[in-house]
């Protein structure tokens, strides 16, 4: 009787740790949907507009500019042109 009590108090544990595991992944999966939706919508901006960025090196202190230049919006696979 012990040990069928135990038996269900370990398989309640796991699913606890399963609906847990699931929920933060949940999670993730729409931290992740967020992120791909605001990096589209920054790719989008700089591609309608002249785009400079400078550095410079911290080991020679050598001072580096690059510019793109985009001049339509990208496509997304699988949308109708």
């Amino acid at each position: 009787m012990a040990s069928k009590d135990k038996q269900q108090t370990k398989g309640q544990e796991s699913a606890a740790i399963l609906a847990n595991l699931k929920t933060h992944l949940d999670m993730l999966d729409e931290r992740l949907d967020n992120m791909d939706s605001i990096v589209s919508a920054l790719v989008e901006r700089v591609m309608s507009q002249p785009l400079t960025v400078g550095f410079t090196c911290p080991h020679c202190g050598r001072s580096t500019e690059v510019s793109v230049i985009g001049n339509s919006k990208p496509v997304r696979p699988g949308a109708s042109k």
